[in-house]
């Protein structure tokens, strides 16, 4: 199994060039099955999630071609399976988002439920309820979702108990081949789901509100292929952003937008960072600068994302003073504390909330990812700790991050991979 081994206090500089967005690439990528014609996708990251996500498509039947400029063409014109086996689906809880696109456009879909980080429960209830507001019939059975309808699933106007992302995408995309309007009240505004409106709209389908709680969506009878670009990674480029911090570097990321991140640069700020941006960069400066605790709360975008706590709490680690760090969306988001305690760190946990004492330094130690953001912050802590870190259980990191250690390498961080 792979580990990542890091030699940390050492200065970085110069650009990181950010990845397509994970977390929108995969619904996008479910997003594609709604197409009678093939669809050409540009910006997709190569990461296990993705891979894990081809495949599953692949065995349903979908024609999946790659060329030199690692453009991904999508042809789903002849699906044989409208089924998402356990075997692919049970180390990725995006999986669940071919329910809405086949249950939409055949009017049928066998979906295992999903497997993913352990980091809290994230009940598929709120998809399958809003199915069956329009018209689905939907058993659960031997951990398998059957869903049929007869003929086309019926609009139909859907209060969300609670901001899901996943949950917001899957009736997105069952509601565009859907019999009449389709409102979706208490919808996420993250940018990963406006981008897969975007790319649903560019397509054929009638979506109005984007990027507001409230989508009002217009079925139409069918959608065809389009050529379409993922929109950057921002959790990938506030984790770089963060390691400027730490180790008290200049550093600029491209290919951003500065907007997906406006909370996270304000906290940045908070923190003691100095902070430019451009129309696609962004550039924090924290030499010679003095690290500051700030409090952290996450919430819904536009607020402060969850995918951002674990690496504030590195920071608020190595920040004179105290801090809180309080985590709304997931109650299981803390797996990351009892190593960096490993380290040196003085974190306590109550709850949803972490406290934080801050101390001068870290020291290297063998630690273990258990999700993807916690992998890494352990990273971060690494980059900065005195000694060698080494971090098992890397797999993790690889479904998020793509070429981590390259790209940290040619900023000029000490860190290789090793079996």
């Amino acid at each position: 199994m792979d580990k990542l081994v890091i030699k940390g206090q050492g200065e970085l500089s110069g650009s990181v060039e950010i990845s397509g967005s994970k977390n929108a690439a995969l619904p996008i990528l479910m997003g594609c099955l709604l197409a009678e014609t093939p669809v050409k996708l540009a910006n997709v990251p190569h990461l296990m999630d993705v891979t894990t996500t081809l495949h599953l498509l692949g065995a349903m039947g979908v024609d999946i071609l790659f060329d030199e400029n690692r453009c991904i063409e999508i042809d789903a014109s002849n699906i044989k399976h409208r089924e998402a086996p356990y075997e692919l689906v049970k180390t990725m809880r995006a999986s669940i988002l071919v329910l809405g696109p086949l249950l939409a456009r055949f009017g049928e879909a066998k979906v295992s439920l999903p497997g993913g980080c352990a980091i809290g429960s994230r009940p598929v209830n709120i998809h399958l309820d809003g199915m069956e507001k329009m018209g689905a019939k939907i058993e659960v059975e031997d951990g398998y979702v059957v869903a049929k309808v007869d003929g086309r699933l019926q609009g139909a106007e859907i209060d969300m108990p609670m901001v899901t992302v996943t949950g917001t995408e899957n009736l997105l995309m069952a509601a565009v081949l859907a019999e009449g309007i389709t409102i979706l009240r208490n919808a996420a505004r993250e940018p990963e789901v406006t981008d897969l409106a975007q790319f649903l709209v560019k397509m054929g389908a009638k979506i109005t509100g984007i990027g507001t709680d409230t989508l009002v969506i217009e079925g139409v009878k069918k959608l065809n292929g389009v050529e379409y670009s993922v929109i950057p990674d921002r959790i990938e480029a506030g984790t770089y952003l963060a390691a400027a911090v730490l180790t008290h570097s200049k550093l600029t990321v491209t290919k951003v937008v500065p907007q997906h991140l406006t909370d996270v640069i304000k906290k940045f700020k908070e923190a003691g960072a100095e902070v430019s941006c451009t129309a696609d960069t962004i550039t924090l400066d924290m030499r010679d600068r003095k690290l500051v605790p700030v409090n952290i709360e996450t919430a819904p975008y536009p607020d402060f994302p969850t995918d951002m706590q674990a690496q504030f709490l590195v920071m608020n680690a190595l920040a004179e003073g105290e801090s809180t760090v309080q985590e709304t969306i997931f109650e299981n988001r803390f797996m990351h504390v009892s190593e960096l305690m490993r380290m040196g760190a003085k974190i306590t946990v109550e709850g949803n909330t972490a406290k934080v004492q801050g101390i001068s330094k870290l020291k290297g130690a063998c630690v273990m990812a258990t999700d993807l953001r916690a992998s890494a912050c352990l990273v971060l802590a690494g980059l900065v700790a005195e000694g060698e870190t080494v971090i098992d259980r890397v797999y993790h990191i690889d479904r998020g991050y793509e070429l981590i250690e390259e790209k940290f390498h040619k900023i000029g961080a000490h860190i290789y991979r090793r079996t």
